[in-house]
């Protein structure tokens, strides 16, 4: 048995937007490790295939559909969560939304600010707010959500997307620093560019390296096994630390990336 079986064998993991991309890929990955995943999906029967497909292979996952843009349905979500599983172990909030637009072109559409931050931030927070108390209860628990290296750098044409994950950020800092002592634990984990139904939207991030959605699991699962404040590849902090040393320079260049608008 390997460390990250030992680890995960018995947890019980939720993973929101878990009907493709990433959040599928963790799916199978945590299933396998022996890890039982509860599975929120807005889209059901892609939900239950990829419950089928785990449960066809042995291992454990049950689905909780539901519209995370709804606030009223993320409150009954969780309560139908502690419902059947009172102990959760582990919350992954990776469902997301990211809208590709300069901000100039978004000044007469306030609903792309409303639309990121709803399901990247109001969504996301209203979920931790009810499944915390157990983990509090519990005296342990490990809250993990998807980011991107765009919080910490300049980036040009994704402000709403990278401002409503910057809000996640913050809260999950504040969050660490009050949870820490109470046997919580909160990761932040920075994705670069992976290729997934949500980033193939952008027509020229098809051409650019990046990462697998099973190389993105990979890192969650890392997140778990581990529990680190933050993950990043060597490329963000490198990039970061020099933003910190050359604001001027980093912004410039952020103009001339191939996803810059």
């Amino acid at each position: 048995m390997t460390d990250a079986n030992k680890k995960l064998l018995g947890k019980v993991i939720v993973i929101t937007g878990a009907s493709s991309g990433i959040g599928e890929a963790a799916a199978y990955k945590f299933a396998a490790l022996g890890a039982s995943v509860l599975l929120v999906a807005r889209r059901i029967d892609r939900l239950n295939e990829v419950v089928q497909k785990i449960t066809d292979e042995g291992g454990k996952a049950f689905a909780f559909p539901a519209d995370l843009s709804d606030l009223a349905m993320v409150d009954q979500l969780g309560e139908q969560i502690l419902a059947k599983h009172p102990a959760v172990d582990v919350l992954i909030n990776n469902a997301g939304h990211s809208i590709r637009r300069p901000f100039t072109e978004s000044l007469d559409r306030f609903h792309d600010f409303e639309r990121c931050m709803m399901l990247n931030y109001y969504s996301p927070l209203r979920l931790t707010r009810k499944l915390l108390p157990s983990m509090i209860d519990a005296k342990q628990g490990h809250i993990i959500n998807s980011s991107t290296w765009g919080t910490l750098l300049p980036v040009t044409g994704f402000g709403p997307y990278n401002a409503s994950k910057a809000a996640l950020d913050s809260i999950a800092e504040s969050m660490r620093a009050e949870l820490r002592e109470k046997g919580v634990f909160i990761t932040q984990i920075h994705f670069p560019l992976v290729h997934t139904a949500m980033s193939a939207a952008t027509e020229m991030f098809q051409k650019l390296p990046g990462m697998s959605s099973e190389q993105a699991a990979d890192w969650m699962v890392r997140a778990v096994c581990r529990r680190p404040a933050k993950i990043m590849d060597l490329k963000t902090k490198i990039a970061k630390w020099l933003y910190l040393l050359f604001p001027r320079t980093a912004e410039a260049c952020s103009k001339k990336l191939p996803f810059s608008v």
